[in-house]
């Protein structure tokens, strides 16, 4: 069986790429968080994140923020990702999130998966699961492709 075109494409294996992706989080929100991306493929990557007190709202469960930058974090990777050219950056333009179950411990994990890859506009939907595999939420990232100046 032959590897993903993503993993040709960056000439990586995908052990290698996830260890570029997490490098990438250090002194960043990311990291902060505690976010880890754990998959990667053609169209899709996920990642996760510890649920704990420091990332609960004042009600003991998650907080909804928290929820939504693991949306947007693992949205815009996978846009970079997927980016054509070296000379390309990816942008957030619209994010919205559903939560559906709250939560308050265990690891949460995130998949973005590809809906459009147009030229300039990539539209990722982002379904976060609990540590059962029971979804929690379901966001939508909208991200413009801008040369790089």
């Amino acid at each position: 069986m032959s590897q993903p075109d993503i993993f040709q494409r960056m000439n990586l294996t995908k052990e290698e790429l996830l260890g570029k992706c997490n490098k990438s989080s250090k002194n960043t929100l990311m990291e902060t968080l505690g976010i880890r991306y754990t998959d990667v493929g053609d169209g899709f990557l996920e990642a996760t994140l510890e649920v704990t007190p420091a990332v609960h709202q004042p009600m003991g469960i998650l907080h909804g923020g928290a929820t939504a930058a693991l949306a947007e974090t693992v949205g815009s990777l996978a846009s970079i990702l997927n980016l054509d050219g070296k000379d390309k950056i990816v942008k957030g333009v619209e994010l919205s999130i559903n939560h559906l179950k709250s939560v308050k411990e265990g690891l949460i994990r995130a998949k973005a998966s590809i809906q459009h890859k147009g030229r300039t506009i990539h539209l990722w939907e982002i379904r976060v699961y609990d540590n059962s595999d029971r979804l929690i939420a379901i966001s939508k990232l909208s991200n413009i492709v801008l040369d790089k100046k």
